[in-house]
């Protein structure tokens, strides 16, 4: 409602400036003060005409004054400090109409494809992946269709990287160390399954042991490394024993990551695989693309002679000789770099190759189906490559190659596209000492001086996401069972997982994307502080309020039943009064935090930062349990204050729900 009102008060003074100046501003900025007392909106509109009117910001703010009172919803307008113009709400209007659920409209046309987690499938999932995903998914229910938003078409994606180095390493652990061929393979796998055994987990420990290995005898080292890179050759070539051993491992460990991501609500539409790449040659295409616009060049001279290159973005001019810094795409032993198959897939995600993939279901969700690449695949099938957007989450390690790839966009003439190439980078995610020793690692005394102790899959050190999310969903059941001891095992267990859940959800993403995290599960699960608990909590004690004052819950918001006619029934004036002075200014705040839902949604989807929306449903919650401790609902004798005091909790809570399902996280029934 906040950005409803905002939008219409920019295009109201926008035609004001224009008739009473003859000047169009494109970008009027409205400011939210810092006390309430100032108003609901602060703008600087005065400032920014002074060097053209030629006179005093204050004096401009006094001639815009009268006529900025006229705009419908604007109950005063004060002229503050040297010109500032600070404008107050009509409350009671402004109620109703947030009351009446009225919002700005999020959303517009064109496809956007947000791709994240893209695990390695050699091993389980860890806590580091889970920042990826766990970003990727809030991200992209922030710009999917909803019943609060019309939202954009959406396509999520995770990319499988089957063909590349970490494959190539537990193929080489299965085959060398384990002695393993084709068939050996097929019965282990058939073993695992019949043993309830998991395969994520057991490549886990294979995965540490060949990364050892390759180190562990000097006089080896060269042989074992050239071992790794001829079956890396044999992965990109296919059709072979070895690339086929790699099939069968990385599609086990894949269906694994898919369930492990489920269990978080993180789902995808499409799976697009490398091998596919490789062999439906997306790279050949791309590659001669480049060379007939002069991109990529063959280097003759240098470090990089025999290398297919091409310049970096923001390169200096270049002098004489080689160019020395440029990025390699092919290298002279001719296997293709990471960035050459980035810039063909990305090409593809463009619509700009000419070439598609084959699509064949892999993965049913309960409300559709996962598709997985193939090289013929099936029909009918959802079309992917045709994105007006796109969205990368990618660690920060990778700034490099992602810019490397819009750079490529850029010279190869698909400017537009380059500029709607969004990388959604982050930083690594480590763990409290505390953490660490709970989950059962050894750690040093050095290692508890440190603020992280980072992760490391290689030699093994590492939380495996599963393992967490257990640890969190029974900490949460523990004290669900404490406090509900009354309510059935499955109900219990229903309640546990939501909190479990929502606390890992809520931590990860209250940090912004490239501040480090140590992760604490206990801080995690507190129920005071910025934590999922603490908003859900606020969201449960909201449905209490209604559950005892005989209400029906499972609607959200005014929709309860008996409350929005009652709410509507009362006088304007009683309402206009009820909303004055200081006891009625704590009640009028949380409407108006309520009201700045879709104006916070639209910042955050612009800045590619959902912390905006985890502070943002912290603020709420905290000045929902405010105004739960000040105001005594369910005793109130005055019949109009108790609804207003019902109607403002529900209004709390609707946009409580609202926030934390893009946040991907569930209210529970009870806490």
């Amino acid at each position: 409602m906040y950005r409803t009102l905002q939008l219409n008060i920019q295009q109201q003074i926008a035609k004001l400036l224009v008739e009473r100046y003859s000047i169009e501003l494109s970008n009027l900025a409205v400011e939210l003060p810092p006390k309430i007392e100032f108003g609901e909106m602060a703008l600087p509109v005065a400032f920014e005409l002074a060097k053209r009117l030629k006179k005093a910001p204050r004096a401009i703010a006094q001639e815009l004054q009268p006529l900025l009172a006229q705009i419908p919803g604007i109950a005063s307008v004060e002229v503050a400090g040297a010109g500032y113009l600070n404008l107050k709400l009509d409350r009671t209007a402004t109620v109703q109409r947030i009351a009446a659920d009225e919002h700005a409209a999020i959303g517009g046309r064109g496809f956007r494809l947000v791709e994240h987690t893209s695990i390695n499938p050699n091993k389980a999932a860890h806590v580091g992946h889970l920042r990826n995903a766990i970003l990727g998914d809030s991200f992209a229910r922030m710009l999917r269709p909803d019943a609060y938003k019309p939202g954009y078409d959406t396509g999520v994606q995770n990319y499988i990287d089957n063909t590349g180095v970490q494959v190539a390493d537990i193929v080489v652990a299965v085959t060398t160390l384990e002695g393993m061929n084709l068939d050996r393979v097929r019965e282990w796998l058939l073993e695992l399954f019949e043993t309830n055994q998991r395969l994520d987990y057991v490549c886990w420990d294979l995965y540490a042991r060949v990364s050892q290995w390759y180190e562990a005898d000097p006089t080896q080292t060269a042989a074992r490394k050239q071992l790794r890179l001829d079956t890396l050759h044999q992965l990109e070539a296919g059709n072979n024993d070895t690339s086929a051993i790699a099939e069968l491992i990385s599609t086990g460990v894949l269906r694994r990551h898919l369930e492990t991501m489920q269990r978080l609500g993180i789902e995808y539409d499409f799976l697009p695989r490398e091998s596919e790449i490789l062999h439906l040659h997306f790279w050949e295409t791309a590659r001669q693309l480049m060379i007939d616009k002069g991109v990529l060049y063959l280097e003759t001279e240098g470090k990089n002679k025999g290398a297919w290159v091409m310049r970096r973005a923001g390169a200096a001019e270049l002098g004489k000789g080689p160019d020395e810094d440029a990025k390699i795409l092919v290298r002279s032993n001719g296997t293709v770099t990471y960035v050459g198959k980035d810039i063909a897939y990305h090409l593809w995600k463009f619509g700009l190759l000419g070439k598609d993939f084959g699509y064949a279901k892999f993965y049913e969700y309960p409300t559709h189906t996962c598709w997985i690449s193939t090289i013929e695949g099936e029909d009918p099938h959802p079309s992917f490559g045709h994105a007006d957007a796109i969205y990368n989450v990618i660690d920060s390690r990778q700034d490099d190659p992602q810019a490397q790839v819009k750079e490529a966009l850029r010279v190869l003439g698909y400017t537009a596209a380059s500029d709607r190439y969004t990388h959604l980078n982050y930083a690594f995610v480590g763990l409290t000492a505390r953490t660490a020793e709970e989950l059962g690692y050894t750690i040093t005394d050095e290692d508890r001086t440190r603020n992280f102790i980072e992760v490391s899959g290689r030699k093994g050190f590492g939380v495996k996401a599963d393992d967490l999310i257990d640890r969190m969903i029974a900490a949460a059941k523990a004290e669900v069972d404490a406090r509900h001891p009354e309510l059935p095992d499955a109900e219990r267990e229903e309640i546990a997982n939501a909190i479990g859940v929502g606390a890992l959800r809520f931590f990860i993403l209250r940090f912004t994307r490239n501040t480090v995290i140590a992760f604490d599960y206990k801080d995690a699960l507190a129920f005071d502080g910025e934590t999922g608990p603490y908003v859900q909590y606020a969201a449960v004690r909201a449905a209490n309020i209604f559950r005892k004052a005989g209400f029906e819950t499972a609607r959200v918001g005014m929709r309860l039943a008996g409350l929005e006619s009652a709410f509507k029934g009362i006088d304007p004036a009683t309402l206009s009064a009820m909303l004055q002075g200081e006891e009625g200014t704590s009640v009028w705040e949380v409407w108006l935090t309520a009201s700045r839902l879709s104006m916070v949604l639209e910042q955050a989807i612009a800045a590619a930062e959902p912390a905006m929306l985890t502070r943002y449903a912290f603020a709420l919650a905290q000045q929902f349990n405010n105004f739960y401790h000040r105001h005594h609902i369910l005793t109130e004798t005055d019949e109009a204050r108790k609804t207003l005091l019902l109607a403002t909790a529900a209004v709390a809570r609707r946009e409580l729900i609202r926030v934390l399902s893009w946040l991907g996280i569930t209210v529970p029934a009870a806490m």
